[in-house]
C-alpha cells in the first residue's frame, strides 16, 4: 500500500511539472513581477478609507523594493466608493445588522505617457452587528474598514502581479518572460 501511495505521489509530481504551471514571484525580486511592482507608486487616495487603502498598497508594494525606493515609472490611481447599508431591522424600525462595502476602480498608467496600461475593479464587503452602545457599532464599523481596506489593497496587487506576470508594464529594457510551457 505504501509502495502504491509513494508511485501515486511521484507521478502526480511529474504531471504537476509539466502543465506549465510557473510560480507568480519567480525568480524573487529579481523577477519580472517584483520589478515592475517595484516599480508602482501610488497616488494619493481620498478620505480615511483612501489613506488606509494607500498605505496597505504601499506596505505591499514597499515589499518588492528591496530597501530601494519605487522608479515611479508607473502609477497607481485608485478610486472608492465606501458605503454602509443597514439590511437587519426590527419591528421598531431599528437596525440590527449593517453591510460595509469597500469598492476600487483602479488604474495602472505609464507616469511617462499618461496611457492607462490596466483598468479593473476590487471590492470587499462585511457584515455588521449593530448592538445597544453606539461606541462598540462606531468600534465595530471602524475594524470593519480596516479589514476591507487590506482585503481590497491585496486583491489590487494579486491583479498587477498577474498583469506584469503577463508581460504587461514592464520596461523596453526589461526581459519578458517567456510563454507558459516554452
Amino acid at each position: 500500500m505504501r509502495k502504491l501511495l509513494a508511485s501515486s505521489l511521484v507521478a502526480a509530481s511529474l504531471m504537476l511539472g509539466g502543465c506549465g504551471l510557473r510560480p507568480l514571484y519567480a525568480n524573487g525580486g529579481k523577477g519580472a513581477v517584483a520589478q515592475v511592482l517595484a516599480d508602482v507608486d501610488v497616488a494619493p487616495i481620498e478620505g480615511h478609507s483612501g489613506w488606509l487603502v494607500r498605505n496597505a498598497l504601499r506596505d505591499r508594494l514597499q515589499a518588492t523594493r528591496e530597501g530601494h525606493d519605487a522608479g515611479k515609472r508607473l502609477r497607481l490611481d485608485v478610486r472608492l466608493e465606501d458605503s454602509i447599508t443597514g439590511f437587519g431591522v426590527r419591528s421598531d424600525d431599528a437596525v440590527t445588522r449593517e453591510r460595509r462595502s469597500l469598492r476600487a476602480r483602479y488604474q495602472l498608467v505609464d507616469a511617462a505617457s499618461g496611457e492607462v496600461l490596466l483598468d479593473a475593479t476590487a471590492a470587499q464587503d462585511a457584515g455588521i452587528d449593530v448592538v445597544g452602545s453606539e461606541y462598540a457599532t462606531i468600534a465595530a464599523e471602524s475594524t470593519s474598514l480596516e479589514r476591507l481596506a487590506s482585503g481590497v489593497a491585496d486583491q489590487i496587487v494579486a491583479r498587477l502581479a498577474v498583469f506584469a506576470n503577463r508581460g504587461g508594464g514592464q520596461s523596453a529594457d526589461a526581459p519578458v518572460p517567456a510563454p507558459a510551457g516554452q
